[in-house]
């Protein structure tokens, strides 16, 4: 990249982020709340945040770990809504023209549940199938501010892996938010009827940025080569 370096380089370190104990009575320290970055580049301006998958820590991820971590979910999600909040703060400051936030977890925009996301009310924002909602808070602060900026707004995820880029997000009078963007990358799960191509389905996506034009992004899927599905020849 061509251009001046990117303008201060963020990493969250507020208290909220110290440490937390947890269910067993053991101290955790999340050092800094080290996902938590952010920085401007070319008046754009970019944040990470540490929002997980697996109802965002509030369940088990199926894998044989406890059933969740209240104390651990609590101070992080108090720090990444303290993030979200200071980083469009930040792009409004810096008079950016769009902001570019990213994180791991898909927390379902509807009640379609579309590769096993979270199912959830459109306009409340409310997960609808009875898991523990460890999203409604964040999305719903991610949606004020989106709705407060005015201007381009990208969340990109993963979690479900299955490329797509939409616009699922309503307001609360179901209206849809028309600055905002979804881009679900590629993963590794999306062929579950020929598991053989399981690993095959790992690509990933440019972005496309420009602040002079009136949508800033634009995004392009890159198959890698050596991940191609064979496709018999006729």
């Amino acid at each position: 990249v061509v251009g001046p370096a990117p303008m201060g380089l963020e990493v969250q370190a507020a208290p909220l982020c110290q440490g937390t104990t947890s269910l067993t009575g053991q101290p955790r320290f999340l050092t800094g709340c080290v996902e938590n970055r952010r920085w401007t580049f070319h008046k754009v301006t970019f944040a990470t945040l540490n929002v997980q998958g697996s109802c965002n820590n509030l369940c088990s991820s199926g894998a044989g770990d406890p059933g969740g971590d209240i104390p651990e979910y609590t101070a992080r999600e108090a720090a990444d809504e303290l993030w979200l909040q200071q980083t469009f703060a930040e792009a409004k400051a810096q008079g950016s023209a769009g902001v570019m936030i990213i994180w791991q977890a898909d927390p379902g925009f509807d009640t379609a549940g579309f590769q096993g996301a979270p199912k959830r009310n459109s306009t409340t924002l409310v997960e609808t199938d009875g898991n523990p909602d460890g999203f409604h808070d964040i999305l719903s602060k991610l949606r004020d501010e989106t709705v407060s900026f005015r201007k381009p707004v990208v969340l990109v995820h993963g979690d479900s892996h299955y490329f797509m880029i939409d616009k699922p997000l309503l307001d609360a009078d179901g209206r849809r938010v028309e600055n905002f963007t979804r881009v679900e990358t590629f993963g590794d799960h999306t062929f579950s009827a020929h598991p053989e191509w399981d690993t095959n389905d790992v690509h990933w996506v440019k972005a496309l940025v420009d602040p002079q034009s009136r949508d800033v992004f634009a995004f392009q899927p890159q198959v890698v080569p050596a991940n191609r599905v064979a496709v018999p020849a006729p």
